[in-house]
C-alpha cells in the first residue's frame, strides 16, 4: 500500500477563515497531521459565518475543515501557551495568520516558536505582509479583490466593478502558502534547516493578473470586458434559448468549425472577423453576429452540435448545483462523503491530484470544536492528571 506524500508531517494550525484553513486542508489531503488550534468556547470563525447552517454547524466550515484535529487552547494564559509550545516542539510546519504585531503579543511569533524547534517551518499569512507602509492594515478577500487589480477587470463594461463569486484572494493565498510550506519540507530535507514565510494576500493576488498586466507592461489600458476576453475572440459566454453558453475559439481551425456548425459560413468571408486580431478588434459587431444565432438553440442542443458533432471546446454555464452533481464529477469520484457522529453522512469535496504511486484523500469529516484535545495531549506525553491540572488552571478556556 501506497504512503501518503506528508505521511508524517506534523502541522500547527492557529488559522483562522480560509487563507490558512485551506492551506492546512491542501496539506491533509496529502496526509499531514493538522491540528487545528482554536479560541476555547468560540473555535474558528468560520465555524459560525453563515447561515445556512445544519444542526448548528456550518457546512461551509466542513468543506475548509476535514480531516483536521481540533483543540481548544487559550493563549492568553500561561498554561495555555505552554501546551502550544510543547506541541510547537514536535510539529514541522506552524501557521498563522494574525495582523502583524499580534503573534508577538502572544509570544507565538517565529522567534519564540523557533526557540522551541529550531528546524520548524513558519508561515505568517497576513493581508499586507510583515514590512511595507499598509503591513498593520486589516484585510479581507473583499479588500484585497478590491486592490489587487481583479475587480478593475471583472464585471461588465460601463457598469460597477464586481467582486468574484468565491473568496478568490483567500484561495489565492492559501495555494502560495502550501506551494512554499511545501517547497520548505523540501528544503529542509536536504539542508536539515528550516524556513520562515512571510506571506501577504495582495502579494499573492497579483501574479494572477497574467494577460492583464502584459497589456499595462504594454502600455495598454485594461478594462471590465464582461465575459470576453481581452486577446482572444470568440472566447466568451453567449445565450442560448433556455440558459448561456460559454465557446473558445483559440485558433484560426476552430473559428472555421464554429462557423460552419453555426450555419454561418459568410462570416468566414467578412474581412473584420478573418484573423484573431481582427475579431479582437471588432468584438462588438461580433458578437452582435454570434448572438443572433446562439439564442435560437438549446444549450443542450448547442452542446451536441457544438462539442459532440464539431470537436468544439464548448460548456454550459452550470449551476453550483449542476456543477456538484453531473456525471464527469461522479465519475471522478470528485464528491463523496464521510460518516460523521452528529451528523452522519457529511458531503465532502475530493481534491484534484491523482498520484500513481502515492495515496491522498480526506478520512475524515470536519472536527468539532475541542474534539480532540485530550487525545492531542495524551499523543504528546500529557497524563490524563495533568490534562486535568490544565483545565482546572484555564489552559482550554474556562
Amino acid at each position: 500500500m501506497s504512503e501518503t506524500i506528508f505521511e508524517d508531517i506534523v502541522v500547527l494550525d492557529l488559522t483562522t477563515f480560509v487563507t490558512g484553513g485551506f492551506c492546512s486542508l491542501m496539506l491533509a489531503n496529502q496526509g499531514a497531521e493538522v491540528i487545528k488550534v482554536e479560541r476555547p468556547g468560540v473555535g474558528d470563525d468560520n465555524r459560525h459565518s453563515g447561515p445556512p447552517f445544519i444542526d448548528g454547524e456550518s457546512p461551509y466550515f466542513w468543506t475548509v475543515n476535514y480531516d483536521k484535529k481540533s483543540i481548544e487552547i487559550d493563549l492568553t494564559t500561561e498554561e495555555g501557551t505552554e501546551v502550544l509550545y510543547d506541541l510547537a516542539a514536535e510539529a514541522d510546519v506552524f501557521i498563522q495568520n494574525f495582523r502583524p504585531g499580534t503573534a508577538e503579543k502572544l509570544d507565538v511569533d517565529y522567534e519564540s516558536i523557533r526557540r522551541q524547534n529550531d528546524d520548524v517551518v513558519y508561515c505568517a499569512i497576513s493581508a499586507f505582509g510583515q514590512t511595507g507602509p499598509w503591513r498593520e492594515r486589516p484585510g479581507y478577500d473583499l479588500l484585497i479583490q478590491g486592490m489587487s487589480g481583479i475587480m478593475h477587470v471583472t464585471g461588465e463594461q460601463d457598469r460597477q466593478p464586481v467582486k468574484v463569486g468565491l473568496p478568490q484572494t483567500d484561495l489565492i493565498t492559501a495555494m502560495w502558502a502550501a506551494f512554499g510550506i511545501s517547497s520548505s519540507l523540501y528544503r529542509r530535507e536536504r539542508t536539515g534547516e528550516g524556513e520562515y514565510i512571510d506571506l501577504g494576500m495582495l502579494d499573492a493576488a497579483i501574479p494572477w493578473l497574467t494577460k492583464q498586466a502584459g497589456k499595462v507592461f504594454a502600455g495598454e489600458s485594461t478594462g471590465r470586458m464582461g465575459t470576453r476576453d481581452p486577446v482572444l475572440s470568440p472566447y466568451q459566454t453567449y445565450e442560448t434559448a433556455d440558459g448561456y453558453i460559454n465557446v473558445a475559439c483559440l485558433n484560426t481551425k476552430l473559428w472555421t468549425l464554429f462557423c460552419e456548425a453555426i450555419d454561418r459560413p459568410e462570416l468566414l468571408e467578412d474581412d473584420r472577423f478573418e484573423t484573431n486580431a481582427d475579431r479582437v478588434s471588432h468584438m462588438d459587431e461580433l458578437e452582435a453576429e454570434i448572438e443572433r444565432s446562439m439564442v435560437e438553440r438549446t444549450t443542450d442542443e448547442w452542446m451536441d452540435l457544438l462539442v459532440e458533432e464539431a470537436g468544439i471546446p464548448a460548456g454550459p454555464v452550470n449551476s453550483v448545483e449542476e456543477a456538484l452533481y453531473n456525471e464527469q464529477v461522479e465519475a471522478r469520484g470528485v464528491l463523496t462523503e464521510l460518516e460523521h457522529e452528529t451528523h452522519g453522512d457529511v458531503p465532502v469535496i475530493e481534491h484534484p491530484l491523482n498520484f500513481e504511486n502515492a495515496d491522498n484523500g480526506f478520512e475524515n469529516p470536519a472536527p468539532d470544536l475541542g474534539e480532540h484535545t485530550d487525545e492531542v495531549l495524551r499523543a504528546a506525553g500529557y497524563s490524563s492528571s495533568e490534562i486535568e491540572s490544565l483545565r482546572e488552571a484555564g489552559a482550554f478556556g474556562s
